[in-house]
């Protein structure tokens, strides 16, 4: 089946939405002409810090035997603080030719994304033979007591369709005049070191930790510096520019073939470890003079750790080193990753990311570092 979610103008204005379905979301009464089991998902706060809710339905495969059909689901949802404002949602699904034995269920699904607030949902399917099932449901979005000082991307009540797209063009920002100059190093890799893709949870926390330092008004100049380590190469790099192109990375990172290695990768026992030494080494002394060296990614664990020998003669540097890593299970895996030692021997910040707060908070007072080393009295200068 194939499918895709459309967002109608509001109250359906401009649209055909037929005097049936209206009165069947009207009418808030759950009807089963098709066999439907509707199951609301609850709204959680994603790294992008929108709230994602949502829905899955199972039909019988049985229910829908006979020749091509065509499903529509419709769909809206009301803001309880404008309940004249209702926001509609269409998507269509072609059945094809289904055997009358055929068993199991047809799985479909649904998403929408929510700024703070409480919601109702109404929700029907109907086939081309005007069957119809419809469910109802409310929601609740709001952050937790302790979180209420996260600025979420989305206005109280807001709704709208799930970004398709995470490597959108960034919306331009207001920047502070003499602003700083900021480098990242991004490893795009999965959580699970052993997987064969890339999947989006892990790019889109990944995305949303360069969006949030691409948003700081206090920074002005960006270098990108996305790699792999398990194909160790450097995947995309720009450099000192007054934004980062969100659209040239996504096409670096969709380029990604993980599960194939090259012959003298296989040669070379070490040569993980050779890599991100040649890249910290590279990276760390470079004529950008940066104000700030973030590190992000999932665990890097090396059978051999990047030499300290190597690294130490470069210790002294005039930045602050902050490492962003990305751990869903912080538990799985406790102990320090090869990314980890390398920062720790220049003295840098690690901040362990496995929720939406955990990137707010962190990035808050990495900016306040950052200030601070930019604005600090230069040794030898007194204060007064």
């Amino acid at each position: 089946m194939l499918c895709g979610q459309a967002l109608l103008p509001p109250d359906g204005r401009s649209v055909r939405i037929i005097n049936t379905d209206m009165a069947v979301l009207e009418a808030q009464e759950v009807r089963k002409d098709i066999n439907c089991s509707v199951t609301p998902d609850k709204p959680l706060l994603g790294f992008d810090l929108r709230f994602h809710a949502g829905f899955d339905v199972a039909l019988p495969l049985k229910d829908l035997a006979g020749e091509e059909n065509q499903l529509t689901i419709l769909f809206r949802v009301t803001p309880d603080g404008h309940p004249g404002d209702p926001t509609y949602f269409v998507q269509h699904f072609h059945v094809p030719l289904i055997d009358k034995d055929a068993g199991g269920d047809a799985n479909l699904q649904g998403e929408v994304d929510l700024g703070e607030g409480t919601y109702h949902v109404d929700w029907l399917i109907r086939d081309r033979g005007e069957r119809v099932c419809s469910y109802y449901w409310d929601m609740d979005a709001t952050l937790a007591a302790r979180d209420k000082q996260i600025g979420l991307a989305m206005h109280p009540d807001a709704i709208a369709p799930p970004n398709a797209e995470q490597f959108t063009e960034e919306p331009p920002v207001v920047r502070s005049p003499n602003g700083l100059n900021i480098k990242v190093l991004v490893n795009f890799a999965p959580q699970d070191d052993e997987a064969s893709t890339l999947r989006p949870l892990d790019t889109q926390a990944l995305v949303s930790i360069l969006r949030r330092i691409a948003q700081e008004p206090q920074f002005e100049k960006f270098s990108v510096v996305a790699f792999n380590m398990q194909q160790q190469k450097v995947l995309y790099r720009q450099s000192s520019e007054e934004k980062i192109d969100f659209p040239a990375l996504g096409t670096a990172i969709h380029s990604i073939r993980l599960g194939t290695v090259d012959r003298k990768q296989l040669a070379n026992k070490h040569g993980d470890t050779e890599f991100l030494t040649e890249l910290i080494t590279k990276e760390i002394h470079t004529a950008d003079h940066p104000d700030a060296l973030v590190f992000a990614g999932p665990k890097v664990m090396l059978e051999s750790d990047v030499p300290q020998e190597t690294l130490k003669p470069l210790a002294d540097v005039e930045y602050p080193v902050f490492y962003m890593n990305y751990a869903l299970n912080p538990a799985a895996v406790p102990w320090r990753d090869s990314i980890s030692r390398a920062v720790k021997i220049f003295k840098g910040t690690e901040y362990t990311i496995s929720r939406p707060r955990d990137l707010w908070f962190a990035m808050s007072e990495m900016v306040s570092r950052i200030v601070k080393s930019k604005h600090k009295p230069s040794a030898g200068v007194s204060s007064q």
